[in-house]
């Protein structure tokens, strides 16, 4: 039961992430394009936590923690780039 709800779940977010990169691919300005690219990053870290459900494994865990982190600091420092044109002051 667990590995049929795991590939539903894996193809859901796969089609969540294709549709997040046409997002960040095809996005009529910057704003747009930078929230595609924050939902492409936590969809690629909810399929890493599905990847680590399935193998059981927690080396999976490990790298969707490290990639929400950078993901994070990302998304701050491109909206505030925005916001002001400068990154640090």
């Amino acid at each position: 039961m667990l590995s049929i709800a795991v590939s539903i779940a894996f193809t859901l977010v796969s089609g969540a992430l294709l549709l997040s990169l046409w997002r960040l691919l095809r996005g009529p300005d910057k704003p747009d394009r930078i929230l595609a690219l924050d939902t492409l990053y936590i969809n690629t870290i909810a399929l890493l936590v599905l990847l680590g459900i399935h193998l059981s494994s927690s080396l999976y865990f490990e790298a969707a923690l490290l990639i929400a982190m950078m993901g994070f600091v990302g998304t701050v420092a491109l909206c505030k780039y925005l916001l002001r044109g400068d990154i640090i002051e």
